[in-house]
């Protein structure tokens, strides 16, 4: 595992020169969830293959950019993941990130070990979960210096809600804004890794990417964004869920498959668990 956290580190400096001087125009593909990927899209995924495919421990890959995964040996770990999310947002210089879940044996929610995320945006830095709980670490003088760790109390103060609200069910606008109404910030980018990493920092909130009545199953990824995060946010002492049961119980049926989510503090998504289950089945 040691030999991935390193190969991670490494990635996330290609990556971040990459995004500072390559193209970010659209490319004339597109990915395997029907979006038009970027060049960086493309080329970031290049990264992340080209350096996983010399770790030993590796066995196989599958990201978002690929329609299957690619094996390299015949025994070792899986890693999924996203290697550019919200890349649409490179060309108005926000802050985006790359996002990896480890598994062994399968990639369902109880398959994945470990889990990590970089993030791209003024500094560098990596977000990792471990056996001991969720590190922090900022690339500083040409490398990765530990800041601290990541916990979440029982409440915050910072909301991110996903979705095209137009689309929303009435219950879960509702819901949403009825937290605003006890006094929550709006901190919301459209980029998943910084929007959960300002949550993880400031110690609570909640992160909801819902099912809408266009997209009943949500948008987010189960193996490449949703999975990862989960344990990040428990490792952390949050929750995470799909309105109803707890996310890493949840299998899959395709590589691309969705789910609605929701990450946060614990008593934010208790409210959220709450809601869902009265108004089960979403209509």
């Amino acid at each position: 595992m040691e030999q991935i956290f390193e190969g991670v580190k490494e990635i996330g400096v290609q990556i971040y020169q990459a995004i500072k001087e390559g193209e970010t125009g659209k490319a004339e593909t597109f990915n395997t969830s029907g979006d038009q990927q970027i060049k960086l899209d493309i080329l970031s995924d290049q990264i992340v293959e080209g350096v996983l495919r010399e770790i030993d421990s590796v066995k196989e890959i599958i990201s978002e950019e690929k329609s299957e995964p690619v094996r390299f040996r015949e025994e070792g770990y899986l890693v999924a993941y996203d290697p550019l999310d919200g890349s649409s947002l490179v060309d108005a210089d926000l802050t985006i990130g790359s996002i990896f879940g480890i598994y062994t044996g399968g990639y369902t929610g109880k398959d994945i070990i470990t889990a990590g995320y970089l993030l791209y945006g003024p500094r560098l830095e990596l977000v990792w979960a471990t056996g001991e709980g969720v590190r922090h670490y900022r690339f500083k003088k040409g490398e990765f210096q530990l800041v601290g760790e990541l916990k979440l109390g029982e409440r915050g103060k910072i909301l991110g809600p996903g979705g095209t609200q137009a689309k929303w069910y009435k219950f879960h606008k509702e819901l949403i804004d009825s937290l605003f109404q006890k006094g929550y910030r709006l901190r919301y980018s459209g980029g998943m890794v910084p929007d959960i990493h300002q949550i993880l920092v400031k110690g609570g909130g909640l992160f909801a990417y819902p099912g809408t009545t266009d997209r009943p199953q949500g948008k987010l990824r189960k193996l490449f964004e949703v999975f990862p995060f989960a344990l990040i946010v428990e490792k952390a002492g949050g929750l995470a869920v799909d309105g109803v049961r707890r996310l890493l119980e949840l299998g899959y049926s395709g590589y691309a498959d969705t789910t609605p989510c929701f990450f946060g503090s614990r008593a934010e998504v208790e409210e959220v668990l709450e809601v869902y289950r009265a108004n089960t089945p979403f209509k």
